[in-house]
């Protein structure tokens, strides 16, 4: 894991998967392998690849899809990452916007997790973290 200057935050990447329907903006949400809570798909640096490409490898492997991944992150935000021994390590998530063009049937971790696309109002709304929401509402308001 990469952790930033200070030593006491982990820094990692996700994808921010969106389609356009119409004048609606629709973001992809999948659950999380252990609460089964509504997340974007995030993981940690990795050293041969840019931050939007582990991004965007990110959301192949846990949501898979695939499409344009933005070249710099729309924001950012923070959460308390669970370890297994119970311990609670804070992490700071920069968010790529991935516009998706294909969802693809099979993927690394389909067993694992549920995929779904809802209205960004609604991903608002799915997500426990309150700056992902915010940040999912103004991206959507951004690109409409």
């Amino acid at each position: 894991m990469s952790k930033s200057s200070n030593d006491k935050q982990i820094r990692q990447i996700a994808a921010l998967p969106w389609r356009r329907r119409g004048d609606v903006v629709e973001i992809m949400l999948i659950t999380s392998r252990e609460t089964k809570r509504w997340v974007i798909a995030k993981g940690n640096l990795m050293v041969d690849l840019s931050d939007p490409l582990a991004a965007a490898q990110e959301a192949y492997e846990e949501a898979g899809v695939q499409g344009d991944i933005a070249s710099r992150p729309v924001g950012q935000y923070p959460y308390d990452k669970r370890l297994k021994d119970g311990r609670c390590v804070p992490c700071v998530v920069d968010v790529y916007p991935l516009e998706v063009l294909i969802q693809l049937g099979s993927w690394p971790e389909a067993e694992q997790r549920e995929r779904q696309w809802m209205s960004a109002a609604e991903a608002a709304a799915s997500v426990h973290e309150p700056v992902l929401a915010d940040l999912i509402r103004s991206f959507a308001a951004s690109i409409l």
